[in-house]
This record gives structure tokens, C-alpha cells and sequence, in this order.
């Protein structure tokens, strides 16, 4: 009797009481059951017997892994994926760098390519990595522990808590709680090292969350009685105006990038060394005559002395202009203005050079943009098979339109000097004139105003940049550390928040899925039952 007591006491024999308990959770949170049946049905299958022989059979692998509640698995394993792709990723562009784009580079160049490579711990890339992974797993988890926790509070057994704490409550029974707790996962961007991607990211998610609140606002009517004009355009302008100004004051806060695709476009007003000048004579390059135009308004807007009229004359440049004798000592004796002889020395007329360069430069952009948006046109190849008239016509649409936007933009802020040289006296506003030449290309935005909005919100985030960059260099304010983690909380928070009330205004379809991808919500309707669905509707 007691030996059967006994033996009828003992736990039955499973998969899971006959595997290591490490081994049956690392392989949990590794691959889940769907995922192996897919890959047993597709890979192992058609290996080698001895490897079909050790792989163990789809149900006994389910058998093993399944448990009541998979969520916190699904998030580990979705966090360790992120982890491996962002890594693989930065891995295989560190060896494009060092292998691809450093041929043909001098040998002092390519330093400027390929940096130490630091220990592991201190690795940019490992931090990266290790950072994003670490938002989408707290995100989950805090999403889901707010959402429960929210849900448990409304109950009736909760009433006595809500009594005792009304304020506590009803800050945690919101409908924005889960979300705006879960944001708090985004201060895991602090494990990534403060440089300039981690402020670049930063200022992406909040000017993009200020977006999807503005969307938000104006399909409840708040915007109803705003004029036709009225768009995101409007705030170009200003950002084109403040980049302008640090483009020629503070290029050390200014984007590179930005600042060689102005320079490129704009041969007819920055002069290049000509190909007959002689080698072994000075010529000014880009940035000295950048520097120069600077210098200039520091000065007043000297006016010009023509060495062709004048040749008997002591000095017809200021001593800080000297740099720029090979390109004014030669320019038309009809110029009146130093900036004028600068920019266009061999044409009298500001007009002419300014129609001249919309003449050269727009066909250039067009080509260049046409073969941009081709390249990311080529996943949406079934909708130009189903359509290719129409899909050609909207593309010639978009490339004209954002091609004169551009046009019209750079050559209005550079012709803007010499239209100022003309209306304005030379001490006034001296070095404002940029800010106000920059402030009238931006206009030019009203062309592209129905597609542009990408282009504009790339800008802006640009001029916020280098404003706060100038503000700091200038002394207007001070940052301190780990600022742009909580800019990147705020709009994080802002972001969930619309998501939350409402998920239209977040118009790119596959943007509004990423929200809801880091929420974990596929996997809600799973392990939350009808509870999970009770707390939305309440």
C-alpha cells in the first residue's frame, strides 16, 4: 500500500521534466514553437539524416517551450533579434568603409574613414545595438505591466485604493498611462555614447511626434478655419533662413553634407579655379570664399574697386579680403558691390546670373532627383506593372515640382546679396541679410507644398541642430548631459500618446504598425484573453 501511495504521488513523466531547465529556457526564448515548425518544415527536413535524427519533432519542441503565458518570451526573443540585426548591420557598414570606400582614398584620408577600433565594452556599435534592443524590451514590459496595472485598478475589488488615493488613481487609470509609462523605456538611449547620432535620433522622434500630434489636433477640428495656404511649408523659411546663416558664420554647426550639396549646385555663384588658371598660383577654395562673403558683412559690404579701372591703386581689397585678388582683380570694371564681383565676376548683371543659374542648375537636380525617387520607387514596381502611365506622370510630377523647390531655394538665397546690395545701405542689417535671403529661398516651399513636407521636416530638424549648436557655441544657453535622452522620452511619450487616441493620425502605414509592434499588441489578443480587451474599453 505504501510503495503504491508512493509510486501514484510521483509528478508524471514529460519533455519538460527530462530536459535542463536552462537549456529548455534558452531555447524558449530563442525561437518559439510556430517559428521551429516552419523551420523543421523547410530546413531540417531536407538536411542530413544524423541532423534529422537529433532535431526533435515539432510537437516535442512545442511541448517543450509552451507555456501558459508566452509574452515575456516573445519579447526577450523580439529584443535578442534587434540586438543581432542592428549588430550584423553596422558590421557589414564598418566593412564597406574599410574595404570598399577607403580604395583610392590617400593614405591620410583614410583616417578619416576608419577610426581605432576601441575595446568591446567601449564599442559604439555594441552600445547601439545593445541600446535599441533595450527599448523595445522594457517598452513591452512596461507597457504591459501599466496596461495590467491599469486594468486591476478599475476593478471593484480596487474601489477602497481609489478612495484612499484619488489622485494616484486617476493619474494610473488613465487611458494615456500605459503609454506614457512605457515611454520611459526610452532612457535606454543613454547606453548608447552622447554624439551626434544619438542627437540626431533625439530630434527625429520629436519632431516626428510633433507631427503626428498636429495630424491629431487637426482631424479634431482644431485647424478647421485655417487658410488655403496653410501647411507644413510655412516652416521653411525659417529653417532655410537659420541654416543660411550658420552656412556662412558658423559652418562648424552647420551639416556637412548639406552644406557640399549647396556648394555643388551652385558653380555659377561660388567660383571654381578655371581650368586654364595656372597651377602654381593661388586660387581660393570653397570655405575661403564662404569666409569672405562673412568677413564682408563684418565690413559693411565694402564696395568695389576695379584694378582694371583703378590700376594705380595702392590696395583694392581690405587687407582680410587679400584671399580673394584672383577671382575681383579680373571681374567687370561695372561692378559696384565687392560681394557682386565675388559671386558673379564676369557678369555685370545680378539678373543675368541669377537666370542663368536656374538655366544650368535645374536640369542637373532634375536628373539627380529623378534617378533618387526611381531607386526607392523600385518596391512599389506592381503598382507601376498595374499602372505605368499614371505612376510615370506622378513621378515627372514630383521630380519637376521639388526640382524647382530646390532650384529656386539655393539660387534665390545666394542672388538674394546682391538684390540687398541694391535696396538696402550698406551698414544696414549687415549680417541679418542672410537670415533674410535664406528666409526667401525658403518661400520657394509654397511650390512643393502638396509633396514636399518631407523635405521641409529633413530641414527643419537640420536647423534645430545646428540653432542649438550655435546657441552653445555662442553662449545663449547651455546644455547639460543626457539632455537629448529626455527630448528622445518626451517625444516618445507624445508619440505614444497619439497612437493611443488616435492611431489614424500616424498616417504612414508602416510607421503607425512599428508603434504597435514595440507595444507587443499581436501578442495581447494572445495572452490577455477578454481581460486585455476590457481594459481598452474602458
Amino acid at each position: 500500500m505504501a510503495s503504491g501511495a508512493s509510486h501514484s504521488s510521483r509528478p508524471p513523466i514529460s519533455a519538460k521534466t527530462t530536459m535542463d531547465p536552462i537549456l529548455r529556457n534558452a531555447l524558449r526564448y530563442t525561437i518559439s514553437a510556430k517559428e521551429y515548425k516552419t523551420l523543421h518544415q523547410f530546413l531540417i527536413t531536407r538536411s542530413p539524416a544524423t541532423l534529422r535524427g537529433r532535431a526533435p519533432a515539432p510537437s516535442r519542441y512545442t511541448s517543450l517551450v509552451q507555456t501558459r503565458d508566452d509574452f515575456n518570451g516573445a519579447a526577450i526573443r523580439a529584443s535578442l533579434r534587434i540586438f543581432i540585426i542592428t549588430q550584423t548591420c553596422l558590421k557589414l557598414w564598418e566593412l564597406i568603409k574599410t574595404r570598399l570606400l577607403a580604395k583610392g582614398v590617400p593614405q591620410r584620408q583614410v583616417g578619416s574613414l576608419v577610426k581605432a577600433k576601441p575595446s568591446v565594452l567601449k564599442s559604439p556599435n555594441l552600445r547601439l545595438s545593445l541600446s535599441l534592443s533595450l527599448i523595445l524590451l522594457l517598452h513591452r514590459l512596461l507597457f504591459r505591466f501599466f496596461s495590467r496595472l491599469r486594468s486591476n485598478l478599475l476593478t471593484k475589488g480596487a474601489a477602497p485604493f481609489r478612495r484612499r488615493n484619488p489622485r494616484i488613481s486617476k493619474s494610473l487609470t488613465s487611458q494615456l498611462s500605459p503609454a506614457i509609462g512605457a515611454s520611459l523605456a526610452g532612457f535606454a538611449l543613454g547606453v548608447y555614447p552622447g554624439d551626434q547620432l544619438r542627437i540626431t535620433i533625439a530630434i527625429y522622434v520629436a519632431t516626428r511626434s510633433l507631427e503626428f500630434a498636429y495630424n491629431a489636433l487637426d482631424e479634431d477640428g482644431w485647424f478647421k478655419n485655417k487658410p488655403w495656404w496653410w501647411g507644413s511649408w510655412i516652416l521653411m523659411p525659417l529653417a532655410s533662413g537659420q541654416l543660411l546663416h550658420a552656412f556662412v558664420f558658423d559652418r562648424d554647426c552647420f551639416p556637412k553634407s548639406y552644406g557640399d550639396f549647396i556648394l555643388d549646385h551652385t558653380p555659377n555663384y561660388v567660383q571654381r579655379r578655371p581650368a586654364s588658371y595656372p597651377p602654381s598660383l593661388p586660387w581660393p577654395s570653397t570655405n575661403t570664399i564662404v569666409d569672405s562673403l562673412a568677413e564682408m558683412s563684418s565690413l559693411n559690404w565694402p564696395p568695389f574697386i576695379s584694378p582694371i579701372l583703378f590700376p594705380k591703386a595702392p590696395q583694392t581689397l581690405p587687407s582680410s579680403l587679400i584671399a580673394l585678388a584672383p577671382i575681383t582683380s579680373p571681374a567687370h570694371p561695372s561692378h559696384t558691390s565687392l560681394s557682386c564681383a565675388t559671386l558673379h565676376p564676369s557678369t555685370a548683371s545680378c539678373t543675368k546670373t541669377f537666370l542663368h543659374y536656374v538655366l544650368t542648375a535645374f536640369p542637373a537636380i532634375a536628373k539627380f532627383l529623378a534617378a533618387f525617387y526611381a531607386l526607392f520607387a523600385l518596391p512599389k514596381y506592381r503598382k507601376f506593372l498595374a499602372s505605368p502611365l499614371g505612376e510615370l506622370n506622378a513621378l515627372a510630377k514630383k521630380v519637376l515640382r521639388t526640382s524647382a523647390f530646390l532650384t529656386g531655394a539655393i539660387g534665390t538665397s545666394w542672388g538674394s546679396i546682391c538684390l540687398f546690395q541694391y535696396l538696402l545701405p550698406r551698414a544696414f542689417l549687415p549680417s541679418s541679410r542672410w537670415f533674410l535671403g535664406g528666409f526667401m529661398g525658403g518661400l520657394w516651399a509654397f511650390v512643393d507644398r502638396k509633396g514636399g513636407r518631407g523635405q521641409v521636416l529633413m530641414s527643419v530638424r537640420l536647423s534645430v541642430n545646428s540653432l542649438w549648436k550655435v546657441g552653445v557655441k555662442r553662449g545663449l544657453w547651455r546644455g547639460f548631459k543626457g539632455g537629448d535622452v529626455l527630448v528622445f522620452v518626451f517625444g516618445f511619450g507624445v508619440a505614444n500618446c497619439v497612437y493611443e487616441v488616435n492611431k489614424g493620425a500616424i498616417r504612414e502605414e508602416g510607421v503607425r504598425k512599428g508603434v504597435g509592434w514595440l507595444r507587443g499588441e499581436e501578442l495581447f489578443g494572445k495572452n490577455e484573453g477578454e481581460e486585455g480587451e476590457g481594459w481598452r474599453e474602458r
